[in-house]
């Protein structure tokens, strides 16, 4: 691993922990300039291909769904390790699925899912993009709806 300081790749482990999601985080210190940095290392399972609306198909792109549910939540009451766990928990159920392809819409139903459990006007943003609640009507009926839970 080397130091983000000053490139060294001499390092030494300070402190390692575990999460539940299977990842390792490290707590390292460089051996030349002294500063301490920390890595996270998470096992690499495939992921499905991602068929989207038009037929098209891609790989699952983590940052890409990272950063839609980023934007959803900006200026909201929502930390980057709770955005980073519902993409992680996301991605880990896509993982578990062992399919080969997908629907965008599974994703798509697992975000506002989670959306949903964190920030309901993150989940109001993220709506109006993935559900095409094009206009105010739409928009409306959807708060109605969750006001009514």
């Amino acid at each position: 691993m080397n130091c983000p300081y000053c490139h060294s790749d001499k390092s030494r482990v300070i402190d390692t922990t575990h999460d539940s999601r299977g990842g390792i985080r490290r707590r390292r210190e460089c051996e030349s300039c002294n500063q301490r940095f920390s890595t996270y290392e998470r096992p690499i399972l495939a992921t499905p291909l991602i068929i989207k609306r038009d037929g098209t198909r891609e790989e699952f792109d983590r940052e890409k769904l990272h950063r839609g549910i980023r934007i959803a939540c900006v200026k909201r009451p929502v930390t980057a390790s709770e955005i980073d766990t519902l993409v992680s928990e996301i991605e880990l159920s896509l993982q578990k699925m062992g399919r080969a392809e997908l629907s965008s819409r599974v994703v798509g139903d697992m975000a506002i899912n989670g959306l949903k459990e964190l920030d309901l006007i993150a989940y109001i943003r993220y709506a109006i993009v993935y559900l095409r609640l094009d206009d105010l009507n739409a928009i409306r009926n959807e708060i109605d709806r969750l006001l009514e839970t």
